[in-house]
């Protein structure tokens, strides 16, 4: 197509497309009862021919908060890309901060000048991942009527609190069957916060699995901090310097996992051959472990995406169908757990 000669109009562009004037204003001005067939015409020509219109009013777009509490991790960041990603494709804006001063130093007034400056910004909701939120904060969200979404609470929500996770008791069942299937009786669990819902799901899906086979769990094979490198490193050592040590660890998460790998190594033990370890969250750590880890996959970034369609839906005024959404997580067999092919003797059975 040649390059049009002397001052570009609407009507030359439109002359030029085959269409109205009309229709070339709507897709100037980002409307959307236009084909993608006739807006992808239009805007190859203006594109050609350097057309410069008036200046576009500034368009407000809704915004949502996001916020969080402690350092950002590898789990936490496959669900912000989620809700990022889908903020994008609804064409709302992310705006990622950390939460507010912890719930235990919380106020009314200090909630109340919190979501004073979430409407102030324009803020249609809020989601929060796996924070810790205090009664003056959900009172303060309540009476703003502005709509929260939880992923992973860090503490038991309350009822009418709208929270988005995964099936972690069945996640933590699977874990624990599989380790079993390869021969292992002497199972341990190095979780996350005893408060945290999502914990207590994969601790009790551990126990049921362990108790439908007659398995003992003894109260020093649990072992609970948070989910982070650190804890699993400390949990870790605490379980492999027992008189009778697990021949395999359950971790609560992924981080936690590599914590245990390293407590292994720094012992002389070997993974899988001295020990078996399986995580949670299949987190791009699980893949890069040595070895890979076997988990429990949490579709992450799909729980970010729901956590920000649930939060329209309900800036909205749309009610939903459930204030606990859960997605289905998935065992992924890597090379961190292997068959006990060498049961160790229970330090009752040692000769004296």
């Amino acid at each position: 197509m040649s390059r049009l000669k002397g001052r570009v109009t609407l009507a030359t562009v439109a002359g030029t497309a085959g269409v109205s004037v009309a229709t070339v204003s709507k897709v100037l001005n980002g409307r959307s009862d236009v084909s993608p067939a006739t807006r992808a015409r239009v805007q190859d020509i203006l594109e050609r021919h350097g057309y410069v219109g008036r200046r576009p009013e500034p368009v407000e777009r809704d915004s949502v908060e996001l916020f969080y509490q402690g350092v950002v991790n590898a789990y936490s960041v496959e669900v912000i890309q989620g809700v990022v990603e889908a903020g994008q494709v609804a064409g709302v804006d992310v705006v990622l901060n950390a939460h507010p001063p912890h719930p235990q130093t919380s106020s009314t007034g200090r909630a109340a000048r919190w979501i004073r400056e979430l409407i102030g910004n324009g803020r249609r909701a809020a989601i929060g991942i796996t924070s810790e939120l205090a009664d003056a904060d959900l009172a303060a969200l309540s009476r703003a009527r502005l709509p929260l979404v939880v992923v992973d609470p860090a503490n038991i929500p309350q009822p009418d609190v709208t929270s988005v996770g995964s099936t972690n008791f069945a996640g933590g069942m699977a874990a624990t069957q599989h380790l079993l299937s390869l021969g292992h009786d002497r199972i341990a669990y190095v979780g996350g916060p005893p408060t945290s819902g999502c914990n207590q799901a994969r601790m009790s899906g551990y126990r049921s699995a362990m108790e439908a086979v007659g398995a003992p769990v003894p109260p020093e094979y649990i072992w609970l901090r948070d989910f982070l490198y650190d804890d699993g490193l400390a949990g870790g050592a605490a379980m492999l310097d027992l008189p009778d040590r697990p021949t395999a660890i359950f971790a609560g998460s992924d981080e936690v996992a590599l914590g245990i790998l390293e407590a292994a190594r720094a012992r002389g033990l070997r993974v899988p051959e001295d020990l078996s370890v399986v995580g949670f969250d299949d987190t791009e750590v699980a893949r890069l472990a040595s070895p890979p880890l076997t988990t429990v996959k949490q579709p992450l970034r799909e729980m970010g995406a729901v956590a920000l369609r649930t939060a329209l839906q309900l800036a909205a005024g749309e009610k939903v169908d459930s204030h606990h959404v859960e997605l289905a997580t998935t065992l992924i067999i890597r090379s961190s757990a292997a068959p006990n092919h060498y049961p160790l003797p229970r330090a009752a059975d040692r000769p004296a």
